[in-house]
């Protein structure tokens, strides 16, 4: 048994991928330029800065959303950049959910993605909910003062009393405006329980659903399957992880898609985070398959475009945090696209933890 075990953690090591400072793809290109850590003890509107699980950019400004249940809030930042640097960081203002409507009162809120949308003024948000205690997934728009509008219609497979049994706090992670603007895509960040298995330091099938849902209808009209990498690291403690945090559909059905690893027992280098390119375009459409392992599907392709290990020693801390929110930042000088990135500090809850914000070049090629 042990020499099985011992076997299957040497090939997941050996097939574990690296990459460069750069990485180049037949599409894109990405290059780090900077990080900037948020103060420990930041506090904004009477609120502790931290959880910030996703971030988005519209003409100048920053939202980002905190994860922390109970007290369902987001910020309003400005991030300023001069020769290819993080200059400032401000937090500007707080602003705390509405929860006089039904909806918010009735779901339990651990919001994981935000996006703008600049045709109506209004925020996309998604929400894990509570599997355990029997509270559902959800998508939802809100004003941007924080005030309830209408939600999504989400496939009964994601619901938490369903026999998928969608994993706690593996459901709708990732969240991008589609390339046409019509609607959003929502990623899981962990397979369903009937789909597939947890990711392991060995091979293991680990589908996770990516989901297109219109403005129009409100409701899921399209998906596909895509394999998450397996766990990098041997967890020394008991605990280990890997799953979709973030994605962003930069061209139509070829996706940035954004993977964190974690394993316990490394101190502050038990993550492990890599950003992928991801083409759906001959992807089965899975929307009506109950359990993925009853059906032949073809699932999106992947190509590693970055791994951030590479670039460890230029972080002001030396560290790889737990980094979950992803969006496209004002263009750089030369007409590249900027990428910022934010990591999820969980208030320090699991050990010594940072807010941090990445600064990339994108080189999209047409």
């Amino acid at each position: 048994m042990w020499k099985s075990l011992l076997y299957f953690i040497l090939i997941g090591l050996l097939t574990s991928c690296g990459s460069n400072k750069k990485i180049n793809t037949e599409n894109v290109k990405l290059t780090f330029l900077d990080d900037f850590v948020l103060a420990d003890d930041l506090v904004v509107g009477g609120t502790k800065v931290g959880g910030l699980s996703g971030i988005d950019y519209y003409n100048g400004n920053y939202y980002l959303v905190c994860d922390k249940r109970g007290d369902p809030r987001f910020y309003k930042a400005s991030i300023k950049i001069n020769q290819r640097k993080i200059d400032t960081v401000i937090i500007s203002k707080v602003i705390e959910l509405d929860q006089s409507a039904s909806f918010i009162k009735n779901n339990t809120l651990d919001m994981e993605g935000i996006r703008y949308d600049s045709k109506s003024d209004e925020l996309v948000v998604t929400s894990e909910g509570d599997i355990l205690k029997g509270k559902d997934p959800s998508i939802f728009r809100l004003t941007t003062d924080g005030k309830f509008i209408s939600h999504y219609e989400i496939p009964v497979y994601f619901k938490a009393s369903e026999k998928q049994k969608p994993r706690n706090n593996g459901v709708f992670e990732g969240l991008s405006q589609d390339f046409e603007q019509t609607g959003y895509w929502v990623g899981m960040e962990l397979p369903l329980q009937k789909d597939g298995s947890k990711p392991k330091l060995y091979f293991s099938k680990s589908p996770v659903r990516i989901t297109h849902f219109k403005n129009k209808t409100r409701e899921a009209t399209s998906q596909f399957a895509m394999q998450l990498e397996g766990i990098t690291k041997i967890p020394w403690m008991y605990y280990a992880v890997n799953g979709l945090a973030e994605l962003l559909e930069y061209a139509p059905n070829r996706f940035m898609v954004l993977e964190r690893a974690f394993s316990a027992g490394h101190g502050t280098n038990g993550n492990t985070v890599r950003i992928f390119d991801v083409d759906a375009a001959n992807a089965t459409n899975t929307l009506e398959f109950e359990n993925l392992r009853k059906h032949d599907y073809t699932p999106a392709t992947k190509k590693l475009l970055f791994d951030f290990k590479s670039v460890r020693k230029e972080l002001k801390e030396n560290i790889i945090d737990n980094i979950e929110g992803m969006t496209f930042g004002p263009d750089l000088p030369n007409g590249n696209k900027t990428l910022l990135l934010v990591s999820d500090n969980n208030f320090s809850s699991f050990g010594r933890q940072i807010s941090q914000i990445i600064l990339m070049e994108v080189e999209i090629k047409n």
